[in-house]
C-alpha cells in the first residue's frame, strides 16, 4: 500500500468500522496531543483504553490506563501509536502477540515506520501513518470547516447526526 498518500474511502472505512481504540503513549497532561485527541475520540463515542506503563492503574479521562496492549481486557479495533517512529517495530511487535489481532494499526502525525507497517500488513492488518485520527475525523465530517479550514471535502449533503458532542458523523464515499 501507498503510504504516503491515503484516499479518504480508506481512512472514513477504517474511522467507520472501528468501536475500540488504544491509545499507546496517552498522556495525563491535559496540554499534550495524546490528552485532547484521546478526548476527542472519546467524546465522538469511540470506547477509548489509555496505555501508559507510567500511568498505569491510574485513570485518564475517566478511563482506567494499561501498562501494555496485552493488559487490556477487551479486543481493540485500532492501536493508535503516540510513540516515536523507533518505537514502532517494539509495539507492532506486541500488537501482533494479541489475540483477536486488531484491525490497524494508526501511527499518528511525524510517526512513520515502514518495515513494521509492513509485518503489520503481512499479518491482515490496516496500517496508517503520520496521520491523526481525530483530524482526520473532523476533515471526513466537515467539522474543520466550522474553523475556517479548507478540508477540501464538498458536500451539499446534509449531515448525518450520530451521538457525541457536536457529532455529524463520517459522510462514506
Amino acid at each position: 500500500m501507498n503510504h504516503d498518500a491515503y484516499d479518504d474511502a480508506y481512512i472514513a472505512g477504517i474511522l467507520n468500522s472501528v468501536r475500540t481504540i488504544a491509545v499507546v503513549g496517552a498522556s495525563a497532561n491535559d496540554v499534550r496531543p495524546s490528552f485532547f485527541v484521546t478526548k476527542y475520540l472519546i467524546a465522538k463515542g469511540y470506547e477509548v483504553f489509555p496505555v501508559n506503563p507510567g500511568h498505569a492503574g491510574k485513570e485518564i479521562l475517566g478511563r482506567m490506563t494499561y501498562a501494555s496492549l496485552a493488559d487490556i481486557p477487551v479486543a481493540v479495533d485500532i492501536v493508535d501509536v503516540f510513540r516515536a517512529s523507533s518505537a514502532v517495530p517494539a509495539i507492532v511487535d506486541e500488537v501482533l502477540k494479541l489475540d483477536p489481532l486488531p484491525k490497524v494499526v494508526w501511527m499518528q502525525l511525524t510517526v512513520r515506520h515502514d518495515e513494521a507497517a509492513a509485518r503489520a500488513e503481512a499479518a491482515g492488518i490496516k496500517v496508517v501513518m503520520n496521520r491523526c485520527p481525530k483530524i482526520e475525523y473532523a476533515r471526513l465530517a466537515g467539522e474543520i470547516g466550522w474553523t475556517g479550514v479548507n478540508s477540501g471535502v464538498i458536500s451539499s449533503k446534509r449531515p448525518v447526526m450520530r451521538q457525541g458532542f457536536q457529532s455529524f458523523g463520517i459522510r462514506a464515499k
